[in-house]
């Protein structure tokens, strides 16, 4: 007969010191360094914002007569053609890329074979990695005089809609052209996002859908669309980001005359902050480049703007971890 004391487990052999002190240094040097570099991002947004607060101030305080480029007129009545042009062009590029770009990624992750769906998922993420330059030229050069035929036909018989108004531009440069090349610059990054948050769909889910009779849609409406929802609305986000922001396209393809105008074919088109800025920058001088660095200001400002709706959007949906 063993005793009591001969069958009681045996305590594990204590770590070195060394052994520990190696784990809490390690420990503290990631802690830091995670620290460091969480405290390094609000400090560069701290010192954006600064810069371009103080570097706009001249044009808030100096008279509109003494600025070349406002040419007397408030700042405000220069600007709000910029800013609608901005948030008009993203809105319908995000209106043309979003559906396109769930269906893509529904394709890749619940339709394709595996094979097609690796090659089609490296060819989206190439995608993302084109220059904006080429787009531009890719827009000015080979869609707007391909569509242009078509702009002419849809004012000609649908001219009554308040969109579709005429005359149509004779260049195809246009609001609409802009932001079909501006949904084809951010619909692979949904696509992208969009496709990695399908594919971390439980599979119980889907299984327990397939189980209970539902069709493959049927799943894909009831099981993986609603967890993914989340998901979209941040890669949305990102490709609203760069719509948003972006220059060198917009500056290529459109063919801006100011104004506020809803009109899509028409060759009266807003401009957008970015492109306005990238295309004067060159030659502006003293308080003209305060004046444009408060364009970027107020760009900067409906950019923050916008993030923070959709992080008010994300927070709603607190269970799906990955957008918290």
């Amino acid at each position: 007969m063993t005793s009591p004391a001969s069958q009681a487990v045996a305590p594990r052999p204590r770590k070195t010191t060394r052994t520990r002190t190696a784990q809490r240094l390690g420990d503290r040097i990631f802690s830091r360094t995670a620290l460091t570099a969480g405290s390094l991002i609000l400090a560069i947004l701290a010192a954006v914002s600064g810069f371009l607060i103080l570097e706009s101030l001249p044009a808030f305080t100096t008279d509109p007569h003494d600025i070349a480029i406002l040419d007397g007129q408030p700042f405000w009545s220069y600007v709000a053609p910029f800013v609608f042009g901005t948030l008009w062009s993203a809105a319908l590029a995000l209106i043309m890329a979003i559906p396109v770009s769930i269906g893509i990624a529904l394709f890749i992750s619940h339709y394709a074979p595996r094979r097609l769906a690796q090659g089609l998922g490296y060819i989206i993420d190439l995608l993302a990695a084109v220059p904006s330059v080429v787009f531009g030229l890719w827009g000015g050069i080979v869609l707007a005089p391909a569509v242009q035929p078509l702009y002419t036909w849809l004012t000609q018989n649908l001219g009554w809609f308040p969109l579709f108004a005429g005359p149509a531009s004779g260049t195809g440069r246009t609001i609409l052209t802009a932001s079909i090349v501006l949904a084809v610059m951010i619909l692979p990054i949904i696509t992208a996002l969009s496709r990695e948050v399908f594919l971390q769909t439980p599979v119980l889910h889907e299984e327990a859908a397939l189980a209970l009779g539902a069709t493959r849609w049927e799943m894909i409406r009831t099981a993986v669309l609603p967890f993914g929802r989340p998901g979209i609305v941040s890669a949305s986000m990102l490709g609203l980001g760069r719509a948003l922001g972006e220059t060198m396209a917009v500056a290529m393809v459109l063919s801006a005359s100011g104004g506020i105008s809803f009109a899509l074919l028409t060759s009266a088109n807003p401009g957008t902050i970015a492109a306005n800025i990238a295309l004067r920058f060159g030659e502006a001088f003293g308080t003209n480049i305060n004046l444009l660095i408060a364009t970027g200001l107020i760009l900067f400002a409906i950019t923050l703007i916008v993030n923070m709706i959709a992080r008010w959007i994300i927070s709603r949906r607190s269970e799906f971890s990955g957008a918290n």
